[in-house]
């Protein structure tokens, strides 16, 4: 069954991705990053470039030709997914294909709407029988 953790209380959903993405690649993990859309995929992007100044995060979009053996792979659509152990998501809905993967990590912020459209999420998941954990990020474990 999938994992669901929603990850409260990111100053910046981006960069919380970006480390989630770092942990897991050291894992040897593979990530898809699910945005809203096409500059939200740019934005993870750029970020994913600059994250770290002496390392590299190893990342492409879905479309790449290299995204089956990229490890961290960027997507706003849905379609074609190279892989299915760890799903970002960034995007203001579920994913309808939340249930291929192993884990599904939700990264909420502050503001009003991120956190209702959070809300909707938390009880979509649940009524379709998968029990979401919440981790406020300041207390976030170590997993």
């Amino acid at each position: 069954m999938t994992r669901i953790d929603f990850y409260t209380g990111a100053a910046d959903r981006q960069l919380v991705a970006c480390q989630i993405a770092a942990k897991a690649l050291g894992r040897g993990q593979r990530v898809l990053i699910y945005t809203d859309s096409p500059l939200a995929s740019d934005e993870i992007d750029r970020k994913l470039w600059s994250f770290q100044q002496l390392s590299f995060l190893p990342h492409c979009r879905v479309n790449d030709p290299l995204a089956g053996e990229t490890p961290i792979v960027i997507d706003h659509l849905g379609k074609n997914l190279p892989h299915a152990e760890i799903l970002i998501n960034l995007h203001s809905e579920c994913p309808p294909f939340f249930a291929e993967f192993e884990r599904v990590i939700e990264i909420v912020g502050y503001e009003r709407q991120e956190t209702d459209q959070a809300r909707q999420r938390f009880r979509h998941y649940r009524a379709s029988g998968y029990p979401p954990e919440t981790i406020a990020l300041g207390q976030a474990r170590n997993n």
